[in-house]
């Protein structure tokens, strides 16, 4: 298993946090304090960058003015840089020092000198609206300055590429704090994603040094991609892994890129767009699906594009059902679902409602009817409440496959993982809890061993409950009453006349003959009702919180009485008292 990170990422690197983030002490003023990661942001992005290039500075130089004739010079100068990407600018951060004057002309010559890859993340997060904003401010120089301390070092030899992507997730969620923005909208906690990827190969990768690909539909910073690459590698260190993701907010999707280009990848597999009505990968399979989609967020803008792909049915993402458009988590279930592979494997967060929102028939019961009866959904894993920096409300991860193991045939496994955590000294925001290394290895335990048993270690307990999948269903009838007028039934046309007034609703589990559950349930309190087997649904629920109640018994009313009395006893004595006194 992956080891765990120390709990805030490191001293080191919680250092080199503050350092960029204290560069807000320039920006005061000009920029409020929710603003101040519009240039932070970016400027962490250049200097991350800037110091990665800078042993072949003099390389990159002489090989462009060997090469700039040329059209076809961009192997030429990659190849020159040792990276993806390149700088063809004369100037350097302490070059631009040099002249203060000039900082504003200097400084977009030496971002222009980058290569496209690069000027699109930066046009992405619409840096030049800030550089005009500091150099209209006077703090531009200063800000490079600032940037250019020893302190603020970021080549590879002072940050590995791993702890540089924890100062990203550091930075990115002081800035979305700021913002006050929705739950989970940009960034998840590492505790919670190693999870994740522990249970997605807890059964290996299959064959030795084969290519794996993953596929985060809203990848953020990209933190759940690099973590699961770095978890494929050490199950498999010849494993050929190649990520892509998608993101629609440009800040975190710039960040992303330009993690991409300083690990080696390929740029072009971080697609900026919005997944549900712009999808960028339409056509891809991949082996993994990991992400943390946004839950509780409307998806009334992407209405128009997401209707019209499910009216295509099959040949689209959504023909099974839509959710209500308070709340899209389960277009992003289904979008998750089209790209895997015939063997590929998901994890993804939902809440709650994912489990049992909307009635028979309607758009959730029918994605979660889609996914039970073909038989994908593998388990569903609750994580414990306080999980995350935005948001305390109860989630979940659902484990999806297309491929299951023998045993899981037919089966779904539900494990309550809510009381396997241990307490933050200090919280981050909501987050009060983390999941440790020793409370993922009870939860990957109870997943893998696929009991209805209960695992207890150090005080944590994680509960493992397995289900066949026709328990999840059931078909909801309507019993109708006849209309009775002057002691008699009404008829028309030859037929009993139902009393809507009357008219009741059952469910009825799966598997069940409707006919006994009547004559059982129904028929001895209301002789004459029956089933309009026209208005019948089949619908699916996963009562999740009624799996893992525990009844608690009630004290004996002895025990309360006694309580009570003694209670009586002793507020009559201080009352006494008082009066006693008074009279004094």
């Amino acid at each position: 298993m992956v080891d765990m990170k120390k709990r805030d990422a490191g001293k080191t690197i919680q250092e080199k946090a503050n350092v960029l983030w204290d560069v807000a002490n320039s920006l005061s003023g000009l920029y409020k304090p929710h603003e101040y990661g519009l240039v932070i942001l970016p400027m962490a992005v250049v200097k991350r960058v800037h110091d990665c290039l800078k042993p072949t500075y003099a390389k990159v130089q002489k090989e462009f003015q060997a090469k700039k004739h040329l059209q076809v010079r961009e192997a030429f100068l990659r190849k020159a840089s040792g990276y993806n990407f390149y700088n063809t600018s004369k100037f350097t951060f302490e070059t631009l020092l040099a002249d203060a004057k000039n900082i504003g002309a200097n400084f977009r010559d030496y971002l222009n000198g980058f290569s496209d890859n690069v000027r699109d993340v930066l046009e992405q997060m619409k840096f030049e609206d800030q550089i005009a904003t500091m150099e209209k401010g006077g703090v531009l120089y200063q800000v490079v300055s600032d940037f250019n301390s020893a302190k603020a070092d970021m080549s590879p030899e002072k940050v590995a590429t791993n702890d540089m992507g924890y100062i990203f997730e550091n930075l990115v969620a002081r800035f979305s704090e700021s913002y006050d923005e929705q739950a989970g909208a940009h960034f998840t906690s590492r505790d919670i994603i190693y999870l994740m990827c522990d249970i997605l190969t807890a059964f290996g990768t299959g064959r030795k040094g084969a290519s794996k690909t993953v596929y985060d539909m809203t990848m953020g910073t990209s933190q759940m991609l690099t973590c699961m690459e770095d978890r494929l590698k050490e199950v498999d260190a010849s494993v050929e892994v190649t990520n892509f993701g998608q993101e629609f907010n440009p800040f975190t999707f710039g960040i992303a890129k330009a993690d991409m280009l300083i690990r080696g990848g390929n740029p072009d597999n971080m697609r900026y767009g919005n997944t549900l009505s712009d999808d960028k990968f339409s056509g891809f399979k991949f082996d993994y699906v990991i992400s943390n989609p946004p839950f509780g967020i409307d998806w009334k803008v992407e209405a128009k594009a997401v209707e019209k792909e499910a009216a295509l049915g099959d040949e689209g993402r959504f023909g099974v059902g839509l959710p209500s458009k308070s709340d899209g988590q389960m277009l992003f279930m289904l979008n998750g679902i089209s790209k895997l592979k015939d063997d590929g494997r998901m994890a993804i967060i939902q809440n709650g409602s994912s489990l049992f929102s909307g009635d028979a028939g309607s758009g959730p019961s029918e994605i979660r009817r889609h996914i039970i009866e073909n038989d994908w959904l593998e388990a569903i894993i609750q994580l414990p409440n306080d999980s995350f920096y935005n948001t305390g409300i109860s989630t979940y991860v659902w484990v999806v496959t297309k491929a299951k193991s023998r045993e899981r045939k037919g089966k779904v496994q539900l494990i309550d993982a809510s009381k396997c955590c241990e307490a933050r000294r200090k919280s981050i925001g909501n987050k009060r809890v983390d999941i440790t290394e020793a409370a993922r290895a009870l939860i990957v335990k109870a997943y893998c061993a696929f009991k209805t048993e209960t695992y207890k270690s150090d005080g944590m307990v994680c509960k493992s409950h397995i289900f066949v999948n026709s328990a999840f269903g059931f078909t909801k009838i309507v019993v109708e009453s006849p209309l009775v007028e002057g002691g008699r039934k009404v008829e028309k046309k030859g037929r009993v006349v139902a009393d809507t007034s009357k008219r009741d609703t059952e469910n009825v589990p799966l598997g069940e003959d409707i006919g006994e559950y009547m004559k059982r349930e129904v028929l001895p309190y209301n002789p004459d009702a029956w089933v309009d087997e026209a208005k019948s649904k089949v619908g699916y629920e996963i009562p999740f919180t009624r799996t893992f109640y525990e009844y608690k018994s009630i004290e004996p009313a002895e025990t309360i009485a006694a309580r009570v009395k003694e209670h009586e006893s002793r507020l009559a004595a201080i009352l006494g008292d008082l009066f006693e006194e008074g009279g004094e």
